[in-house]
Parts: structure tokens; C-alpha cells; sequence
């Protein structure tokens, strides 16, 4: 890792969102941008570049696949996004197909880093990355469950009154319907939630609503925005962040599973340490019988989704 270069692929709402939290934050010393509409992808280089004298200094540019070759990150988040009253899963098909030749095109410039994928259904789509790419699974990370685990955090803040960095609670499983809170490991100061409830006149019921709140907030904003960009952004590059300064850094991210939580060859959001290598070494953390029938349905969804849309091809 000794270029800091990322490579953005797709500067719809959420690539220019991600690119715009990289220079904000300061992620990175070089991005690239690629999109089909090559006026965009300059047009928003220029315009981030008038914000390099606020921040960090950083080489911003039009990209082509042709500069992947010497990348640390490639960052995709092209594709079809998800409409009002669409499941995530419902847009494999569509965006299978734009990944195949994206894939193909990013490897085939020389390109040895890791892949960072943002698209929707995330879990299938960075299945597909893997596949396609030949990579070895721990170079190839989907953003996962880490941006409904924050969102999870921010409602037990809300309810508690406590500050959301203070708690610590996962949402584990398929991003999308079948998505699961983790309650057995959620604490707030190291404090178990379940003892928090008690001793601090907080409604449990309250407490586990929150969780559907989380479950469809996308939905939500969806429903009056057109898409969700902002909260995810941040989250990518958090997680280009953690790889670039070898941070060593726990998200609950999309993971190559090789026989953790009783589930192998998918890719599904779990709790992993991030590094400049990818993906460390995933966190199996200890579930409870329900917590595990979520995580064995969740794993089935997405398995079958995989293996219906990878038979087409």
C-alpha cells in the first residue's frame, strides 16, 4: 500500500457521494473516477478539486480502466439502484451482467489491490466480484450490514440517551429483508443491553422496535428521496480508510464465509477485522438459538438467489 490511489467506478448519487467523503476525510491521496457518462466523472473532479485547498491535498481526475492497474482500492458502485417499492435482491439479474464487464475490465488492466463493492443486492454482488475477479476472498469486502449496524446504533442512542459511540451492537445477515440484530452481544459501555433495559426504565418493546426502524429505513428514504447515498458514502470510505492505514479496524461487513456461522461459499454481512490485506479474518462471534435460525434463513436467501442467478450464465 504505498500509493493511497483509489479507483471509483460509478458516480451515480452514491459514487459521488463516496468520492466527496474521501476528500472531506481526507481517505486516500489519489482517486480516479469512472462512469459511462465521462462528462460527469470530470465535470465532479473538477468540482471536488475546488475543495483540496479546505482539506487534504489529493490528485482527483477522470479515470479509465486502464489506470486501475496500480490501484490499492477499486471501489464500485455502478449498477441499476434499487426503486420505490423494489427489493434489493430483485435487481441481481439487472446488475449482474454491468459487473461481469466491469470485473473483466478492472482486472484486465493489471489491477492487484482490493475491491471495495457498494452495489445492490451487495451480498450477491460481491459474490460476483469474487467470482468473476478470480481474487482471493479476503481481497474482495461488500459494504454489507456496516451502514444498518450504524443505523442501528444511532436508534439505541436515540433511546438511551447515551452517545452512539459509546454502544456497540451488530445487525448480521443478508443486507436487505432477512438482515438480523445481534441483541446477545449489544452493549453500552460494555454494559449488556438486556441489563441496561432493566436498570435504566428503558421499554424493551421500544427497544426492539428500533430494530425495524433500521430494517426499512431505506425504504423510507427511498420512498422520499429516490435512492439512499449519504449514510453509505461515509461508510465506504471509512472502510477504504481502515485499508489504506492498515487500521486493523471491526465492521460488519459482506465476508467470504468458509465454514463460520455454519455457512461456506457466500458472502454475507458478519463482523471482520479490515486491514491493507482486505478482510484479516472474520469474527465468529457467539450466537444464540434464535440469533442462528436468523443467520441459517438469512445464508438460505441469499444462497438461493446465488445459485438460481448463477445458473443463468
Amino acid at each position: 500500500m504505498k500509493k493511497n490511489k483509489i479507483i471509483l467506478v460509478g458516480d451515480g448519487a452514491v459514487g459521488s457521494s463516496f468520492a466527496f467523503a474521501c476528500t472531506i476525510l481526507g481517505v486516500g491521496r489519489e482517486l480516479g473516477i469512472i462512469d459511462l457518462n465521462a462528462d460527469k466523472a470530470e465535470g465532479d473532479a473538477m468540482d471536488l478539486s475546488d475543495a483540496l485547498a479546505f482539506t487534504a491535498s489529493k490528485d482527483i481526475y477522470k479515470a479509465t480502466y486502464e489506470d486501475c492497474h496500480d490501484a490499492d482500492i477499486v471501489v464500485i458502485t455502478a449498477g441499476i439502484p434499487q426503486k420505490p417499492g423494489e427489493t434489493r435482491l430483485q435487481l441481481v439479474d439487472k446488475n449482474l451482467k454491468i459487473f461481469k464487464d466491469i470485473v473483466t475490465s478492472v482486472v484486465g488492466s493489471g489491477f492487484n489491490g482490493i475491491f471495495l463493492v457498494a452495489s445492490n443486492p451487495v451480498d450477491v454482488m460481491t459474490y460476483a466480484t469474487w467470482k468473476y475477479s478470480g481474487f482471493n476472498a479476503n481481497r474482495v469486502i461488500g459494504t454489507g450490514t456496516v451502514l444498518d449496524s450504524n443505523r442501528l446504533r444511532k436508534e439505541i442512542a436515540e433511546i438511551t440517551k447515551v452517545d452512539p459511540k459509546s454502544i456497540h451492537a451488530y445487525i448480521m445477515g443478508e443486507h436487505g429483508d432477512s438482515e438480523f440484530p445481534v441483541w446477545s452481544h449489544a452493549n453500552i459501555g460494555g454494559l449488556p443491553i438486556a441489563e441496561w433495559t432493566k436498570h435504566n426504565e428503558v421499554d424493551e418493546q421500544t427497544l426492539l422496535d428500533s430494530f425495524n426502524k433500521v430494517k426499512n429505513a431505506a425504504y423510507e428514504i427511498i420512498n422520499r428521496k429516490g435512492a439512499t447515498f449519504y449514510g453509505i458514502a461515509v461508510a465506504m470510505a471509512k472502510i477504504a480508510q481502515a485499508i489504506l492505514n492498515n487500521e486493523n479496524s471491526i465492521y460488519s461487513v459482506s465476508s467470504y464465509l468458509r465454514g463460520e456461522y455454519g455457512q461456506e461459499d457466500l458472502y454475507i454481512g458478519v463482523p471482520a477485522i479490515i486491514n491493507s490485506n482486505g478482510v484479516k479474518n472474520v469474527l465468529e462471534i457467539s450466537l444464540n438459538d434464535n440469533e442462528q435460525e436468523r443467520m441459517d434463513a438469512s445464508a438460505k436467501t441469499l444462497r438461493e438467489i446465488i445459485e438460481k442467478s448463477f445458473n443463468k450464465k
